[in-house]
Order: structure tokens, then C-alpha cells, then sequence
């Protein structure tokens, strides 16, 4: 059985945890508390050098970092992922998007309000996020438009992606009201047979 090492109000953490309910996988969760530095441990970091979550272990005692590499080993072989090779590239196209583009604002602004009460240091860091963070959200509302998820008809790893810290934008202080594609798509997610909310 593969154990999860995450923290339950993590976006990355949620990806597993909410890939895991949706193929119907057996799993142990342990949880991490990043802020009390539970992540710096010497027990810890013998698991995961780089002293971040989230990570599989397999019964083997192999080790596997970086949430989008964990999702795409859980769903090898599901429908989770496209069978047609430009699809699949598409795919991953998304799930470089989400790493690169979307959490370096969305998530980093959730962090920021939520994590660690706005600090007056990162006020205008958070500022800037937050111009960022809207035109993230603009382009992945254009791309939702007639689509019910993110490559059109087939619901991906791409969704499972970009839902995890498009859902809870408005913790860091985004409002995606205006975004009638993204809240239709938020819906359509959630629908899915399986899904579990984060921090259920």
C-alpha cells in the first residue's frame, strides 16, 4: 500500500489525495506539518532530501517527490490520461502550465494570506501576484470556453492539476466570479465519480 506524506491544506497534497480517491486506491496518509518544520527533520528529510511535500512511498521503501511526476505514476494505464499521443502531450502541456505558470502566483499568494497572515514584507510581492495571478486565470477561462474540462470531453490529470489551487483562489484573495468557465469547470470537477474534497 503506498503511504502520503502531505500537509491536508496543500494544493500539491490534494493533487495525490484527490488522484488516489478518484482511481479508488488504498492509501496511508501521514500528515506533515510544514510550518512546525516537520518537513526539516533529519527522519524526514532521509526520505525526501529537498524537505518537501508531497511524497509517495511504495512498500519497497522507493521514494517518489514532485507532485506532478506522483499523479502521473498513480494513473499510468487509467483514463486519467489520453490515449492518443497529441492528447496526452496536451496533457502535459497543462501540467506544465499549472507548475510553471499558475502556482507561482495562485498558490504563492494562497501561501502568503493564508500560511502566514500577510506579512507587511510580502505586501507588495503579493501585489504582484495578484496582477499575475489574474491573467493566469483569464487564459485558463478562455481555454475552459465550451469545454467541460481542460482538453474538451475527457476529464485528465490536467483538471485534477489545475483544480487543486484553482479551487481555493479566493484564500488567496482572487476572486474568479468573473471567470463563468472556470466556476462551470470547478463544477463539472467535482462531479467526478470519487472526488473527495481537500481537507475531507
Amino acid at each position: 500500500m503506498i503511504t502520503v506524506y502531505g500537509d491536508v491544506k496543500s494544493g500539491n497534497c490534494y493533487k495525490v489525495k484527490l488522484t488516489l480517491r478518484l482511481l479508488n486506491q488504498a492509501y496511508r496518509w501521514r500528515d506533515i506539518d510544514i510550518m512546525a518544520g516537520e518537513t526539516k527533520t533529519a527522519t524526514f528529510l532521509k526520505k525526501s532530501p529537498q524537505g518537501k511535500l508531497p511524497i509517495i512511498e511504495l512498500d519497497d521503501g522507493r521514494v517518489l517527490a514532485e507532485s506532478n511526476a506522483i499523479i502521473g505514476y498513480l494513473a499510468e494505464g487509467s483514463g486519467l490520461i489520453p490515449t492518443d499521443e497529441f492528447d496526452k502531450a496536451l496533457m502535459y502541456q497543462w501540467l506544465f502550465f499549472e507548475q510553471y505558470t499558475h502556482e507561482p502566483c495562485i498558490a504563492v499568494a494562497r501561501f502568503i494570506r493564508l500560511y502566514q497572515n500577510m506579512p507587511i514584507e510580502r505586501q507588495a510581492e503579493y501585489d504582484l501576484l495578484h496582477v499575475k495571478g489574474r491573467q493566469v486565470l483569464r487564459l485558463l477561462d478562455e481555454q475552459l470556453a465550451n469545454k467541460a474540462f481542460i482538453l474538451g470531453e475527457q476529464f485528465s490529470l490536467a483538471d485534477i492539476a489545475l483544480f487543486a489551487y484553482t479551487h481555493v483562489a479566493h484564500e488567496g484573495g482572487f476572486d474568479i466570479t468573473p471567470f463563468e468557465n472556470i466556476r462551470q469547470w470547478l463544477s463539472n470537477v467535482e462531479q467526478q465519480p470519487g472526488f473527495v474534497g481537500m481537507q475531507d
